[in-house]
């Protein structure tokens, strides 16, 4: 029986996880440090002293997580691949013991009928790159980066066609080099001036324009090449056209999309968020753009919260509202529960940004939830829940207005290495008991699976 709240018969569903905070095996399979292996160790820099040396212990027990996904009845899985188990030292000889991994658990995902999905880089960039050039801060990362993609793509494109680049460029860039960021939230050295931390998103970019071209050359068979990108996403407190303009308008210059997605997906940056820099705005070589504005297959994007904005009589036309003291968030700080981010997200990448027809699949949506095992040895997590439901009816509406949402991976798979917050928040659909490894279903895999099987949002 088709229904109208269903999703399109060819609609992905899907799960995701990232290298580092599931695979564990740290030292094995001749890998060598990445830049989190070494601030994760250093004192003050991660609750609890929590490193990703083992996390999950997904390396030795990608078999049995595979069958799990089985069980949930996903057909796709985004993952991603570590830098330092392809090449350890950045540059230079290519490490087979690594591929040969990444080999094993792809034909375990064929074997189980779902496709691979992968992200050549989710912040574990290695750690000899940084005490060579100091990682994003010089634009050789980017011709490293584009020599790492072809090792990858030459060696496993026969069993992999869906590329995405790099996954949220902020949150390496920003996040990890900003003299403001006070403790750092992420790997990178402290620089001192605004100018610096743009450069560092500038060659970033760069290393995801070399990086389509990389994958584009090396792949043996047509592929997919996306870039995966957490937007900033405004959103009209009202659906009046006053404050959808505000919203539009405010996009430009909300966190670091004018700096980011602009560029990658109209090959300029924003005049607006230009002007707004000023002298902080990055240094742009000649022929820099045409190789950042590489022509995408899809857009993955990755959203958990946006940012309310309204009309306002002042010098820009809109004013961006804080949230009141009882809004409702979930175990984040910064996790505020914004269902309709979702949907005005795709509504920016197809309107704002003129994007009409590029395929979008949200590559990661979900929460951190304070999970707890009950008497039964149960997770109801009726919260998380609660948060995806109504993040997928957002999805759901997008689609019924003919915005071009083709897919949704779930954050994620199973808890893991949460960055400087550790093991201490849990964003998993599947628990992790980190003492035994053990891997419980929570009552949200249920009723993800259940949504999978009907296509639709239960």
């Amino acid at each position: 029986m088709k229904t109208s709240d269903q999703f399109p018969a060819n609609f992905i569903w899907g799960v995701a996880t990232s290298a580092y905070q599931i695979e564990g095996a740290a030292t094995e399979g001749d890998r060598k440090p990445s830049v989190w292996d070494t601030f994760s160790a250093t004192p003050g820099r991660v609750e609890n002293g929590d490193t990703g040396a083992v996390a999950c212990d997904h390396y030795h027990r990608y078999e049995t997580d595979v069958e799990l996904m089985a069980k949930l009845g996903i057909k796709h899985y985004r993952f991603s691949i570590a830098w330092p188990r392809i090449i350890p030292d950045g540059r230079g000889n290519v490490n087979e013991k690594g591929i040969d991994f990444y080999k094993r658990l792809v034909d375990c995902l064929h074997k189980h009928g779902i496709t691979p999905h992968a992200t050549l880089f989710h912040w574990d960039s290695p750690q000899a790159l940084e005490d060579l050039y100091g990682s994003w801060r010089s634009r050789e990362m980017a011709s490293d980066f584009a020599d790492y993609v072809t090792a990858v793509v030459s060696r496993l494109g026969d069993r992999i066609t869906n590329w995405m680049t790099i996954n949220e460029i902020p949150c390496f860039t920003d996040f990890a080099y900003d003299v403001d960021k006070d403790p750092p939230f992420a790997p990178g050295t402290r620089v001192k001036t605004r100018k610096e931390v743009w450069q560092t998103s500038h060659h970033a970019l760069l290393a995801h324009g070399m990086g389509c071209q990389a994958i584009r050359a090396a792949s043996p068979v047509p592929c997919s090449v996306a870039l995966v990108d957490n937007i900033s996403v405004t959103v009209p407190l009202t659906e009046s056209a006053a404050d959808i303009t505000a919203a539009q308008q405010a996009f430009h210059t909300s966190w670091l999309n004018g700096g980011i997605i602009f560029p990658a997906l109209t090959g300029a940056y924003s005049p607006v968020m230009l002007e707004k820099l000023g002298v902080d705005a990055p240094v742009i070589q000649s022929g820099d753009l045409e190789i950042i504005h590489q022509p995408l297959d899809a857009l993955g994007f990755n959203i958990y919260t946006g940012s309310y904005v309204r009309a306002a009589d002042n010098q820009n036309g809109y004013e961006f509202l804080n949230f009141p003291k009882g809004y409702p968030r979930m175990n984040m700080p910064w996790l505020h529960i914004v269902p309709e981010s979702l949907y005005w997200g795709i509504r920016h990448i197809s309107d704002t940004l003129g994007c009409k027809d590029l395929p979008i699949f949200i590559t990661e949506n979900g929460c951190a939830a304070e999970d707890e095992l009950n008497a039964q040895g149960e997770v109801v997590d009726t919260d998380r829940i609660m948060y995806l439901r109504q993040y997928l009816k957002a999805a759901h509406r997008a689609i019924r207005e003919g915005y071009p949402l083709k897919g949704y991976f779930l954050w994620s798979f199973m808890d893991n290495f949460e960055w400087p917050y550790g093991y201490s928040r849990r964003f998993g659909i599947t628990y992790i008991d980190y003492k035994t490894q053990q891997r419980i279903p929570k009552a949200s895999f249920n009723w993800y699976a259940e949504c999978i099987r009907q296509n639709r949002v239960v």
